[in-house]
Formats: structure tokens, sequence, C-alpha cells
């Protein structure tokens, strides 16, 4: 037989088959740590939905979380080609979160009702990863740090986060060295709280906007800002959909209110000048 088509060759129509010293594609990916981790406490054959979805979440999280770094970094240092298309990806990570959730609001109620127990209070909202991603975001609120004390690593790293400027707090600052005129409180803030509206904020962005020619490169580091919002708030209210269609009204596994808080968390805004501004063109 030719060798070229004999699997015991160690080759497949150029495929190398043998991989018992060298790297293999399960190797690079950690394979057998990402597929052995799904542990279901149930006997219920949905959980395995529940947890996978929960997972690829986390992952697609940690990918946003690797972008937005990476772009508070560029803004910080004037280099706003590269945030553009990074903040292009996030919002197209946002809208594959958005779909994800397609696929969970195939459990119905009385399957969720089956694994609930098994969850005992854990709970999305103790996601230290999206907890990052909100103070990133400029969503800050000190009092939550208490649910990740359990993992001192995961507390101290919301904690660095905390203290830090956010994203936008950078796209501000970034707006002040451009020679847009911004009230230096704005600038000096404490960075451990919320962001709030700013008037002088507003009128920056609205001579970016009503001079575009002259700032584009503001002018497009705005919109990729607002589309990324815009995506934000499709998962949201996405994510609030699907639970009020598995569990109703009920109380979510962690102590909130469920669906009435996640209602809530629809009315954050992260850019608040950038949408405000909208009014007035």
């Amino acid at each position: 037989m030719n060798d070229k088509t004999n699997p015991q060759a160690g080759e497949w129509h150029g495929a190398k088959l043998d991989f018992k010293e060298s790297m293999s594609y399960g190797d690079y990916l950690g394979l057998n740590q990402i597929l052995t981790a799904q542990h279901p406490l149930s006997p219920n054959h949905n959980e395995m939905l529940f947890i996978v979805q929960h997972q690829t979440s986390e992952l697609w999280i940690k990918l946003m979380l690797h972008e937005l770094q990476a772009v508070r970094r560029h803004i910080r240092d004037d280099n706003l080609p590269p945030a553009f298309k990074m903040l292009a990806r996030v919002a197209r990570i946002m809208d594959q979160l958005v779909h994800a959730w397609d696929v969970l609001a195939t459990m119905t109620p009385p399957e969720y009702t089956a694994i609930r127990p098994f969850l005992a209070s854990s709970s999305g909202f103790q996601s230290f990863q999206y907890r990052e991603l909100e103070f990133i975001l400029g969503n800050k609120n000190r009092a939550l740090l208490a649910v990740h004390e359990k993992f001192p690593d995961a507390h101290a790293l919301l904690e660095r986060e905390l203290h830090a400027p956010s994203l936008y707090d950078e796209a501000v600052m970034l707006l002040a060295r451009k020679g847009l005129p911004i009230a230096a409180a704005r600038l000096q803030r404490d960075w451990t709280e919320p962001t709030s509206a700013d008037d002088s904020v507003k009128a920056a962005w609205l001579e970016v906007y009503r001079d575009t020619e002259r700032h584009w490169a503001l002018y497009e580091l705005a919109e990729k800002l607002v589309d990324m919002e815009t995506a934000f708030r499709f998962w949201r209210f996405r994510h609030v959909s699907t639970v009020e269609r598995i569990i109703g009204f009920k109380t979510g596994t962690g102590g909130t209110a469920g669906v009435s808080y996640l209602r809530k968390m629809l009315d954050v805004v992260l850019f608040p000048e950038l949408f405000a501004l909208r009014t007035e063109l």
C-alpha cells in the first residue's frame, strides 16, 4: 500500500497523524481542562446546557477584558487606530453573547426548576469578570467588592480596577489633551465613583460632532463607544428577557430581586454625554 494513504505511516492526505512528540490542537487549546470542567450536580439532562452557556460566556468576557484593557492603554497613549479595531471587536463579542441567550431560552421553566435547588446561592451576579467589565466601563460600586472576598486574587484585581480611571475617563482626558475645555473637577474626580454626566464633557463632544472634519479621530472614537454601549444594552435586555421567560419574577439564586433588579440595570448609561448630545445636534 502507498505510504501516502496508509494511516500507519503517520500521515493522511498530507495531514500529520502522530503527535506523541509534538503539540496537538488539543494541547494548544487546553481542551482537556476545558472539556472536563463541566460537573453537573443534578441528575437532570438540561443542567449541561446551563453550565456550558455560562462557561462560554465567561470566556467571551475574558476576551472582552483583554481587548478593553488594551483599548484603554491605546487611548492613554493617543494611539487611536488600534483602539477602533478593538472596540469594534468588543461590540461583535457582545452580539455573540446576545445570541447565546437564544440557546439558553430553549430551557423551559420546569427544566430550570429541576436544577435550581442544586445551584444553591451561586449566581451570575457573583461573576468577578463581569464586575471587572462593569468597572472598566465606568459603572463602579465599591460595595460589590464584598461579593468577591472569598477569592483574594479576584478581590485584589477588582480593588485595583475600582481605583483606576475607566476607559471612558481616559477618553475624557484625551479630549482635554486635544485642547477641548474639560472642567478640572471632572479630570480630577474620584475614580472609584460611577461615571456621572458633566456639562463640560458634553460641550466638548458637541464640538467634536459639530466639526467632524477637524476632530475626525475623536468623532470616530465617540461612535465606536456608542456602538459598544448599544451592543451592551442589547446584551442586558436579552438577559432580562431570557430570565423572565424561564423563571418569571422569582428571586434570583444570588438573592437579588431577579427580573426587577435586571430591569433597573437597563437604565444604566455608561457614556452619558455621548447619548445626551444627540438631542442638541
